[in-house]
C-alpha cells in the first residue's frame, strides 16, 4: 500500500518516525563482542540547569559528524550519552526559587533539599534528553549515565582515595574564592571579572614612633581591620628608610610592620599599600613571604566576624562605609578618589567573591604540571596549530596554583572523609581529625 508524499515538510513527524525506528532496531548501540577497532566518545554532558542552547546544538552537530563517518567507515563505534548535576548551578537555581517562597535550603533541611534536587534533575534531565533525541544525535540510549550514578559516585570516590594516598591531595588552610551567596567556595572558572566605576581610598597609617605618618591606597577599605602589613617596593627611595619600622594601624590599634617587597607598583596609589594576607591573594603571598600574621574578619555569609571589633556582624558593604567614616573621624582619612577597576564576581551567587583565608580539599598542581610542561619541551605534545598557542597553553601551566576541590554544598558528590568530631566539641574545625576512605565500613 502506497501513501502520497506530503507537500510540505513536517520535521516533527519525520523526526520522531526515524528516532524511533533508530532506537527500535539498536542501530547506535553499541557492541563489545564484535571486535575490531574501537572508537568511543563521552558526550560532553550537559548541565541538568532547564534546557540546552544553540551551543550544545552545534557542539552535538560536530561530534555526530565525527561518529557517525567512523562508524561509515566499519569501526566498532560508540557514543555515550549523558547529563550532569552542575552541583552549584543546579543548588543556585534551588536556592533562588526558595528565596522566591520566603524560605531557605537552611530553614527547608538538608534531605527535603535533596529531594527537592532530584526532582528537579528529573524534569529538567528529561527535558535534556528528550531535546537531544530530537536532535537525532546518533548516540546510544541503552548507556545513559547521569554524573550521581552509583557507578559514577564509586568511580569519583575511587580516584579521590587514589589522588590522596598518592600524596597529591591534601586538606589545608589557603587563600580561596569565596562566594557568600552560595556560602561555598568557587573555581576560578565560576569567576567572572567585570569593571566597575568604583573608589580609591587614601588613609594615614601613623609611625608608632610618632616621626610622621604613612599614605595608603585601597579599593576595599573594610578589609583594613585585617591588616598585618604595610609594603614598599625596596627600590623606591620615598620609603627605604622606613622599611624595618611599624606603624600603628588605625581603628584596630595593634602595630604592623613595614615591609620591602618587589611585588609593590611604586606607580600605584602612593607606592605604599596595605597588606592583608587573609583576604588578598598578592598580600596572601607576601604574607608567607615576610611571615606576617594572617587575620580573618569574614564569616562565611559575608558579614564581619568578632576580628573585626566595633564592625563585627555587619555586612561586609555596610562596614565599608562605616570603617571609612571612622577614619573620618578620627583625621585618618585624606581623600577619595572615583576608580575604574575590575571586581571578581560569583558566576552563579552573582554577588562579588570574597578571598578567604580557609581549609579545604586541594590538588597539589605542580608535579602534575611539571609532566605537562616536559612533554611540552621534550616530546612537542600536545602539537597546537596555530604553533602560538603552544606558548599560551606553557604559561597557564607554570601559573596554575594548587587546586580547591571542596565546596560546601549539599547537592553533589561526597569527599569520602569522615570526620571524628568528638575530638572538637562535636564541631568540624581546621583541627578536627579525619579519616578517608572509599565507604564509611571502611576500617584502618
Amino acid at each position: 500500500m502506497t501513501s502520497e508524499l506530503s507537500k510540505q515538510y513536517d520535521p516533527k513527524i519525520t523526526e520522531t518516525k526515524w528516532q524511533q525506528y533508530w532506537e527500535n532496531q539498536e542501530i547506535f548501540t553499541a557492541n563489545p563482542e564484535k571486535g575490531g577497532e574501537t572508537y568511543c566518545i563521552v558526550i560532553p554532558p550537559p548541565n541538568v540547569t532547564g534546557s540546552l542552547h544553540m551551543g550544545h546544538a552545534f557542539e552535538s552537530a560536530l561530534i555526530d559528524t565525527l561518529v557517525r563517518y567512523k562508524r561509515m567507515t566499519g569501526k566498532n563505534t560508540l557514543w555515550l550519552p549523558g547529563t550532569d548535576h552542575a552541583s552549584i548551578a543546579v543548588q543556585a537555581i534551588l536556592d533562588r526559587q526558595l528565596k522566591a517562597e520566603k524560605t531557605d535550603r537552611y530553614q527547608l533541611g538538608r534531605e527535603k533539599f535533596l529531594e527537592r534536587a532530584w526532582q528537579w534533575k528529573e524534569e529538567s534531565g528529561s527535558t535534556i534528553v528528550n531535546q537531544l533525541r530530537r536532535l537525532g544525535v546518533s548516540v546510544d540510549w541503552t548507556r545513559e549515565r547521569f554524573t550521581m550514578d552509583e557507578g559514577l559516585s564509586h568511580a569519583v570516590r575511587t580516584a579521590f582515595i587514589k589522588l590522596y594516598e598518592d600524596g597529591l591531595i591534601y586538606r589545608g588552610q589557603y587563600l580561596v574564592n569565596w562566594c557568600p551567596e552560595s556560602r561555598s567556595a568557587v573555581s576560578d572558572l565560576e569567576v567572572e571579572n567585570k569593571d566597575i566605576e568604583g573608589n580609591l581610598w587614601y588613609f594615614r597609617y601613623p609611625l608608632s614612633d610618632g616621626s610622621g605618618y604613612l599614605q595608603v591606597a585601597t579599593t576595599r577599605p573594610e578589609t583594613m581591620l585585617g591588616d598585618t602589613g604595610v609594603a614598599v617596593n625596596p627600590q623606591d627611595p620615598r620609603y627605604r628608610h622606613l622599611i624595618g619600622k611599624t606603624v600603628t594601624l588605625p581603628i584596630m590599634g595593634r602595630e604592623i610592620p613595614i615591609i620591602a617587597d618587589e611585588l609593590v607598583d611604586p606607580q600605584f596609589g602612593t607606592g605604599c599599600v596595605k597588606v592583608t594576607p587573609a583576604h588578598d591573594p598578592k598580600d596572601f603571598e607576601m604574607g608567607k613571604r615576610h611571615n606576617l600574621a594572617f587575620i580573618n574578619i569574614m564569616n562565611l555569609d559575608g558579614s564581619l566576624n568578632e576580628n573585626a571589633g566595633i564592625f563585627a556582624g555587619q555586612d561586609r558593604f555596610v562596614a565599608r562605609k562605616n570603617v571609612v567614616k571612622k577614619l573620618d573621624e578620627d583625621g585618618f582619612l585624606v581623600k577619595i578618589e572615583a576608580y575604574r577597576h575590575s571586581v571578581p564576581y560569583s558566576d552563579r551567587g552573582k554577588v562579588p567573591v570574597e578571598p578567604l583565608l580557609s581549609t579545604h580539599w586541594f590538588v597539589k598542581i605542580e608535579p602534575l604540571t611539571t609532566k605537562g610542561v616536559t612533554c611540552l619541551d621534550q616530546e612537542d605534545s600536545p602539537r597546537f596549530v596555530p604553533e602560538r598557542w603552544t606558548k599560551v597553553y606553557r604559561d597557564w601551566l607554570v601559573k596554575l596554583k594548587d587546586w580547591c576541590i571542596s565546596r560546601q554544598l549539599w547537592w553533589g558528590h561526597q569527599i569520602p572523609a569522615w570526620y571524628i568530631i568528638s575530638k572538637t566539641n562535636n564541631e568540624i574545625t581546621n583541627h578536627t581529625p579525619y579519616v578517608n576512605a572509599r565507604d564509611k565500613t571502611t576500617t584502618y
